[in-house]
């Protein structure tokens, strides 16, 4: 009879020990992190844009030209979204520092004014 509840001690023992519900589940947290990761480094890849990545200063300019636009500017390893403001401001003009023309090439050249300025 002693054999018997010795061997059910053993027994419950083993059951405590491997049917623990939350040892399977264990990972699953860092393997769902691991591949949220994967698919975001992918999702880069896809759109062109490994440069967010690194370290490279980068500008970015949606819908230019029009009313929406934002303009995102990486520098180092931080991220801001300019505001824009759809104003219009007035400066008195107080003199011509020179000239810029286009080329038949889609090249510019500057032309300094001849009396250097006022």
């Amino acid at each position: 009879m002693k054999m018997k509840y010795m061997k059910g001690e053993n027994n419950s023992r083993r059951m405590r020990d491997d049917d623990d519900p939350l040892s399977g589940v264990a990972n699953l947290f860092d393997i769902a992190m691991v591949f949220a990761l994967g698919l975001m480094v992918m999702l880069l890849m896809y759109i062109g844009m490994p440069e967010i990545l690194t370290e490279t200063d980068m500008t970015i300019v949606k819908n230019p030209g029009q009313q929406n636009m934002e303009v995102i500017v990486k520098s180092g390893g931080e991220i801001k979204k300019l505001d824009l403001m759809n104003e219009t401001e007035q400066m008195e003009v107080v003199g011509v520092i020179g000239t810029i023309y286009e080329t038949k090439g889609g090249g510019m050249m500057y032309s300094p004014e001849s009396g250097g300025g006022t």
